[in-house]
């Protein structure tokens, strides 16, 4: 859902396109990179603790985005984002995959990529149309919220 209205919302607020294009790599760049510390970690502490805290940041960013024009703060929240994903994101499928049965595992698995899949672009439609009917604002304190 911030894949698209992250470069909306700089716009909005003045940003270059190099300085939009830049915010929206960090972003990405922190996630994957962060996956390598964050998925050994997903072995070694409590998944719940790790998706709490993970989804935790993510709102917070994502509300506190709202709330700033500064190019280096929106690299820093960025960077943030991207952590806070990088917390969840390998650790959800660690958390599936940990406490389904053996002989679900796979199918387990399944089903859950599957529904995250398909969230991906439910989500995606209806912040558009959050964003189409209030405002841009309203689409992104409803994600962070």
């Amino acid at each position: 859902m911030v894949w698209g209205l992250l470069p909306m919302l700089l716009g909005s607020k003045g940003f270059t396109l190099t300085q939009i294009g830049t915010v929206a790599a960090v972003y990405p760049a922190v996630w994957g990179l962060g996956q390598l510390i964050t998925g050994p970690l997903a072995d070694r502490l409590c998944k719940k603790d790790l998706l709490f805290w993970g989804m935790l940041l993510q709102g917070v960013v994502l509300l506190a985005m709202l709330f700033t024009d500064a190019y280096p703060a929106f690299l820093l929240l960025a960077a943030l984002l991207g952590a806070g994903t990088a917390l969840v994101y390998p650790t959800f499928l660690a958390a599936v995959a940990e406490y389904a049965p053996l002989p679900q595992r796979a199918h387990s698995v399944g089903i859950f990529r599957f529904w995250r899949d398909a969230g991906y672009a439910i989500g995606a439609l209806l912040t558009g149309l959050l964003a189409d009917a209030f405002g841009l604002a309203t689409a992104l304190a409803a994600i962070g919220g």
